[in-house]
């Protein structure tokens, strides 16, 4: 029987065993509401209010401004028709249609969340497009403005490709519009980049950022929104009075304490984290440049996250490659795991010029914290054959060969 090997750390992080161990003993004697006023939930208040502190370290905000979620999704959504449907845009754009910029290759979390909002006639978005280098141009974004701009939205890495987004120069335009009485905010979508890069929220001068702890080494279920002070959301989860009324809910207290433990961990290890997983995706492209042709790299090469890579093979379909992987026990992934499923080439390669032959042979290699070299001589002991065994099965390079 093979050994399966995970490459696939940007669909879903393995849990790491000391945030398990964390997280334990609130599933089991330390059950209590982190809402009640008893013993019980007083212990668990104390621990949620560790882990936001932790949190909020990774980020380099205050406390205060870490809201808990249930991961990335609910933290765009909040984000976006937060800021949409707060009282100070309504009042600002009396009779007229609030305008969001985004990019072309933002997750479907944010982009399927635009084109409802469009769809339904509740705002006009301006998707900017990335260019062969997968990176959103600041000229683009200042372009963009309009006078009923009240949000930007842009990734501060994308999913697929790992590209690095120009989030500091957005935050500084920004900044620049507000100082002249503009009511305008900056959200970025950070799930991918947290842990992996350093990520500061005074540095980027975002109003709003999204987090999410299955992306780094934590369960799935939990994740945060980093909320700018003096930011005033409209709250789109009505209950109770929990995180300071924006978004009600029992707080999933066993949940948040892993959260937190992953966030101190990952700042303790992000340097060696990144490192390592550099080297493996270097290596990994190297070899891939060797000993397989028609092989096309994705995205800039080096404004990039350390562990993604993104690669194209001419004449072949990603899907079957993918599987013909899975079945030798090497788990990969044709892009965003919330596309999954759907046969259509890939957006965010097709947004950076590459036609759909090479958007449909798109594989993204993520490593992670426990992959090996091991795992990396593994893969290349299978991947070039495979993908001569699927060429000469492919109808058209048949058709050449006769």
């Amino acid at each position: 029987m093979f050994r399966r090997i995970y490459l696939d750390n940007s669909a879903t992080t393995p849990v790491d065993p000391l945030v398990v161990e964390a997280m334990m003993p609130y599933l089991t004697e330390k059950f209590g509401n982190a809402s009640s006023i008893h013993h019980f939930g007083q212990e668990a208040r104390a621990a949620v209010d560790k882990a936001r502190h932790q949190v909020a370290a990774l980020i380099g905000s205050r406390p205060n401004e870490i809201l808990f979620t249930s991961g990335g999704t609910e933290s765009n959504n909040l984000a976006i028709r937060g800021i949409l449907e707060s009282s100070i845009v309504r009042k600002a754009l009396v009779g007229e249609i609030p305008h969001i910029i985004t990019s072309a290759i933002e997750h479907s979390a944010v982009k399927n969340v635009c084109e409802d909002l469009e769809k339904r006639g509740l705002a006009e978005v301006t998707y900017l497009p990335v260019y062969e280098n997968g990176v959103v141009q600041i000229g683009d974004v200042e372009a963009a403005f309009r006078d009923t701009t009240v949000l930007i939205s842009v990734m501060t890495a994308n999913n697929e490709i790992g590209t690095l987004q120009p989030v500091q120069d957005i935050g500084k335009l920004v900044r620049g519009l507000r100082t002249s009485g503009r009511k305008i905010w900056f959200h970025t979508d950070a799930v991918q980049a947290v842990g992996k890069i350093p990520v500061n929220v005074e540095e980027f001068g975002c109003d709003l950022l999204s987090m999410s702890a299955h992306k780094l080494y934590a369960p799935k279920g939990i994740g945060a929104l980093y909320i700018r002070r003096g930011v005033r959301l409209q709250p789109q989860n009505i209950g109770g009075h929990q995180e300071r009324g924006v978004r009600g809910g029992t707080e999933a207290v066993p949940q948040t304490v892993a959260f937190g433990t992953a966030c101190e961990i990952a700042a303790e290890l992000l340097e060696q984290d990144a490192a390592d997983a550099a080297g493996l995706r270097d290596k990994l492209e190297h070899l891939v440049g060797e000993r397989v042709a028609e092989c096309h790299f994705n995205g800039d090469r080096n404004s990039r996250l350390p562990n993604i890579s993104n690669i194209s093979f001419g004449s072949i379909e990603g899907e079957g490659l993918l599987i013909n992987l899975d079945m030798q026990g090497i788990a990969v992934s044709t892009g965003s795991a919330c596309s999954s499923g759907t046969l259509e080439p890939s957006p965010v390669i097709r947004a950076i010029g590459r036609g759909d032959d090479l958007a449909r042979g798109a594989i993204r290699f993520s490593f992670g914290r426990f992959n090996t070299e091991a795992d990396l001589e593994r893969l290349m002991e299978i991947l070039p054959s495979s993908i001569e065994t699927l060429r000469k099965l492919n109808p058209t390079q048949i058709k050449k060969a006769v």
